[in-house]
C-alpha cells in the first residue's frame, strides 16, 4: 500500500462500509446494548471487511456490545489451518476455531460434478448455530451483502419458483438463534476494494466456490452484465426488495384476494327523487 494515495482510497472505502454498515444496523435494530455478537469468519473478502467493520463501529458506537469470531474447519484437503488463528490472535480479540470434517460428509453425499452448496451450508449452519447456543451468543453475523441477496432473489425466482432473498435480520426456524446481516447494505465491488487495501489474507473455497457451473454464478453474470447496460438498476432492484405491494403480487396466503368485494354507494334520498 502506497503511503498517499491508497491511503486515501482505503479511508474513503472504509468510511462508505462504516456508513452502510452503520445505516443497516440501525435500520434494522440488528445490535442491541449488550449483545454478544458472533461473527462467522470463512476467510472469504466479505467476512473479513465484516469483522473489521464491526471492530471499528463497536469502539465508536453508542452502545456496548462484544464480538466472538468464529470459524469452522471443515477440513478440505489444503486448506490452510494457520492463516485464520493467525490473524484472529494479532486482533486480540476472543475467538474458536471449531474443527468438523463436513468435507468428508458432502463429498461422500453429493455425486462428482453436483453442486455441494447445498449440504455444505446445512452442515455449516447447524454447527454455528450449536456453538452460538453454547456461548450465549444473542446474534451470529454473517458476511452476506446487497449483490448475494439480490442474486439469491433471481435464484429463488428463476429456479425455486419462490420470490424471496436473504432478510437483513432473521430469526432461525427453531427460534433459537437471531442472525443479521449487518453488510446488507453495502455493494460487493467497495468490498472487494476494501479487501485488496486491507490485504486481508484470503483463503479461497476451493469445494464449492470455484465451481463456475453454479446456479449462482450464472445469475451473478446476468447481473454484473445488466449494471454494465442499465448502470443503476442493481439499486433499483434492492430497493424493491424494501418495497413490497402484497395486493399487486398473487400470493392468498399474504393477501385476502378471495375476500375483495367492491364497496357499492348507499343511495341518498336525492338519489331515490332522480330514479322517480
Amino acid at each position: 500500500m502506497t503511503v498517499n494515495g491508497d491511503h486515501l482510497k482505503l479511508n474513503r472505502c472504509r468510511k462508505n462500509l462504516r456508513r452502510d454498515v452503520g445505516k443497516a444496523i440501525a435500520d434494522f435494530n440488528m445490535i442491541e446494548e449488550g449483545d454478544l455478537v458472533m461473527v462467522c469468519l470463512s476467510g472469504g473478502k466479505d467476512s473479513y471487511t465484516l469483522l473489521d467493520i464491526l471492530l471499528k463501529l463497536q469502539k465508536h458506537a453508542p452502545i456496548d456490545f462484544q464480538v466472538h469470531a468464529v470459524n469452522l474447519d471443515q477440513k478440505q484437503p489444503g486448506f490452510p489451518e494457520a492463516v485464520l488463528p493467525r490473524y484472529l490472535a494479532s486482533l486480540g480479540i476472543p475467538f474458536k476455531i471449531i474443527e468438523q470434517d463436513t468435507y468428508s460428509i458432502v463429498t461422500e453425499k453429493i455425486a462428482e460434478g453436483k453442486t455441494y452448496c447445498g449440504l455444505c451450508s446445512r452442515l455449516r449452519r447447524g454447527i454455528l448455530y450449536n456453538y452460538a447456543e453454547s456461548i450465549g451468543a444473542d446474534k451470529i453475523a454473517l458476511g452476506h451483502h446487497r449483490d448475494d441477496i439480490i442474486q439469491t432473489l433471481f435464484l429463488n425466482m428463476f429456479f425455486g419458483g419462490k420470490l424471496k432473498a436473504m432478510p437483513p435480520k432473521l430469526l432461525s426456524d427453531d427460534k433459537r438463534n437471531v442472525v443479521i446481516r449487518p453488510l446488507a447494505y453495502c455493494k460487493e465491488t467497495e468490498i472487494t476494494r476494501y479487501a485488496k487495501l486491507m490485504d486481508f489474507p484470503i483463503i479461497p473455497c476451493d469445494l464449492c466456490g470455484s465451481q463456475d457451473h453454479l446456479q449462482r454464478q450464472a445469475i451473478k453474470s446476468m447481473l454484473q452484465q445488466w449494471q454494465k447496460d442499465y448502470p443503476g438498476r442493481i439499486e433499483s432492484i434492492f430497493r424493491s426488495i424494501a418495497n413490497v405491494s402484497l395486493s399487486q403480487l398473487a400470493d392468498t396466503g399474504l393477501f385476502p384476494f378471495a375476500e375483495l368485494r367492491a364497496t357499492k354507494p348507499l343511495k341518498t334520498k336525492l338519489d331515490l327523487v332522480e330514479l322517480v
